[in-house]
């Protein structure tokens, strides 16, 4: 089961258990228990009665005014402030509810009549935070509303209270304890997407000075705007309809044609490494993929890919791959010579050892050798330099487990011996696979594989192995010569690895008595083992390798996009220009803009353009005149 289910159920088990004390202690309260059941004339006579404490609070530290509140009783919560005023701006004081007002909670509720009252009677709509861990953003967080009273009417998606609130001073632009405004805490509100992005416009619907920063370009504490963050997040009906915010747009200058610019201000990753490319392909979100069908997403990085990336990519994959040409001729013709000695082991088979350095550099043909040999050092000193950047970049977990950055296919320990830094050299060239389109997500498969199902089988396949090893040899511990395939431990255990995959056969002598426990150990071997646990493997693989075969077009847009980004920042910039259209000229600030040209046909059919129009457009010449921002 999914671990942030569990996390919840066990939240709301202890919600359950915490409500069920609060109403005993609500019922042995007469004040609280009038409150709670709108009993006004008994309200108003305890408020006049001595011993009654106007501001008793319950289990969780709410007062009358809060449990009114809650089950919406005007009346009594009219009442309440009539005799107490001073109970309108009181927070609940418990670890789970601390900070939340009797606003909060009737905005909550959505209960447009009981926010009215509150406000005219002075309610503050701008100080009051609701803080407790119900309110926290993951953990034992049950309910994100962002902390403030405007983002609880945000995200119930009430229209009317939102007016009121920003009416009586709500501030748009306030943060919470995580740096998210309003507007952040909308796109994190994935569950009622049409409303929340109806509640956005309403929020974003007044007029802004030049001179004064807009909501939507606030950032929280991890440096991501609204949009950033429905990228990071992969909310995707959400982060198209805060794109077309962004659009420009101009009148048809070319019969049956229209136009569209995209603002890349936040989703080009020219200026700076959290742009919304770098936030899909490193998100650990799945649905963020997806994203990189959405315009301008994929026309920018089709663009990219085409007019540099595709080219730059294969000429470095050629190279790479001249490059461990070079490195396996250096190591098949390393300077060898016969041994001077004689084999005093019968077992010893060697014939060559190496020569002494200063005979290995004579001949021409070792002063070639010797210049490849330089090549392959200096080349793995560079591939390790690049790739240390990377490790610290994206963090060891996101470098070696992210797919769609390469996986562990970056990686070559030059300190292996000679045929396994062989090996390895020949496994990245699967990096490389990316660059092209039949064999990309086949790389893919292999890592997740790898890391999904390779490793953690290997780890129960080692328990069994040791089981069965340990419990054979054993059995076997009589006379070595007559059974020398169980004469120690690890002759064992390399046979008992054998016959896991069926490659061998028990590997026992006819002409000898074998022990009873061994004959007992095999057949259970052979059915835990063989029968079962291969079975499984295979069952396993077969099922990630057809989830995969379903995501392979998801798959290849990541990987082109991952291998854009990473040719973009580590080439020159003199040979990468920026794409698109600066808006300085056509009064539109710094801004860069793509421009997208549809045919009017395309536009009234809903269809979008193809990453061939957009190529062509880009060649079109740019238009004199622009709309105004959408």
């Amino acid at each position: 089961m999914d671990l942030a289910l569990v996390r919840s159920q066990r939240c709301w088990c202890l919600l359950g258990l915490t409500l069920a004390v609060v109403a005993r202690r609500i019922s042995e309260s007469p004040l609280l228990y009038a409150a709670k059941e709108n009993m006004v004339q008994d309200i108003k006579k305890l408020i006049r009665c001595p011993s009654i404490d106007n501001f008793q609070t319950g289990t969780m530290g709410e007062t009358a005014l809060h449990i009114a509140s809650t089950y919406g009783n005007y009346q009594a919560v009219v009442t309440l402030l009539e005799a107490v005023p001073e109970l309108i701006n009181l927070p609940i004081t418990g670890e789970l509810y601390q900070g939340e007002t009797s606003l909060h909670i009737a905005v909550a509720n959505g209960n447009v009549g009981l926010v009215r009252e509150l406000i005219r009677r002075g309610a503050d709509v701008v100080t009051p935070r609701a803080t407790g861990t119900f309110f926290r953003l993951g953990g034992t967080g049950i309910l994100y509303y962002g902390e403030h009273v405007l983002s609880f009417a945000a995200c119930v998606g009430n229209e009317e209270i939102v007016r009121i609130l920003i009416e009586n001073g709500a501030d748009i632009k306030a943060q919470d304890s995580l740096g998210n405004t309003v507007l952040h805490v909308l796109v994190l509100q994935q569950t009622q997407l049409p409303v929340a992005c109806q509640i956005y416009d309403v929020l974003l619907s007044s007029e802004w000075p030049q001179n004064e920063v807009r909501p939507d370009t606030i950032l929280n504490r991890d440096g991501l705007s609204p949009l950033k963050l429905a990228a990071a997040e992969g909310n995707l009906q959400m982060f198209e309809h805060l794109v077309k915010k962004q659009t420009c747009g101009m009148e048809p200058f070319v019969r049956h044609r229209t136009s569209t610019y995209y603002n890349l201000s936040e989703i080009d990753s020219w200026d700076g490494d959290c742009s919304v490319l770098d936030l899909v392909i490193s998100s650990h979100k799945t649905q963020a993929l997806k994203l990189l069908q959405v315009a301008p997403v994929q026309q920018l990085i089709s663009l990219k890919w085409d007019k540099f990336g595709k080219c730059y990519f294969r000429l470095l994959s050629c190279t790479y791959l001249a490059y461990i040409i070079i490195f396996t001729c250096c190591c098949v013709f390393r300077p060898l010579q016969l041994r001077p000695d004689n084999a005093t082991d019968d077992r010893d088979t060697t014939i060559y050892v190496e020569k002494p350095l200063r005979e290995s550099y004579q001949t021409p043909g070792d002063y070639v050798r010797l210049v490849g040999e330089l090549i392959s050092l200096f080349g793995a000193i560079a591939i390790l330099v690049i790739e240390t950047h990377d490790i610290l970049r994206y963090g060891p977990k996101k470098y070696f487990g992210k797919s769609v950055l390469g996986g562990p296919f970056h990686v070559i320990n030059v300190g292996m011996p000679m045929s396994l830094a062989v090996v390895l050299a020949w496994c990245n060239l699967m990096y490389f696979a990316r660059g092209f389109q039949l064999l990309g997500p086949f790389s893919v498969m292999i890592q997740k594989i790898i890391f999904q199902i390779i490793l953690p089988y290997l780890l129960l396949m080692f328990v069994v192995l040791f089981a069965f090893t340990c419990g054979i040899y054993l059995s076997f511990q009589e006379d070595p010569d007559k059974w020398e395939r169980f004469s120690d431990f690890s002759t064992t255990l390399f046979n008992i690895f054998m016959l896991f995959f069926g490659l061998v056969n028990m590997p026992l002598n006819g002409k000898m008595q074998k022990p009873d426990m061994a004959q007992l150990l095999y057949t259970a071997y052979t059915l835990l083992a063989f029968a079962l646990m291969v079975f499984l493997i295979i069952h396993v693989m077969s099922e990630l390798i057809r989830r995969l075969i379903r995501e392979r077009d998801e798959i290849w847009r990541g990987q082109v996009a991952a291998t854009t980004l990473l040719l973009e920042r580590r080439l020159p910039r003199c040979l990468w220009p920026r794409l698109g259209i600066c808006g300085t000229p056509y009064g539109l600030g710094d801004s860069w803009f793509l421009r997208c040209d549809l045919s009017l046909s395309l536009v009234m059919s809903g269809t979008g353009c193809t990453w061939r129009d957009q190529i062509l457009s880009a060649r079109l010449p740019v238009p004199v005149r622009l709309s105004a921002l959408l």
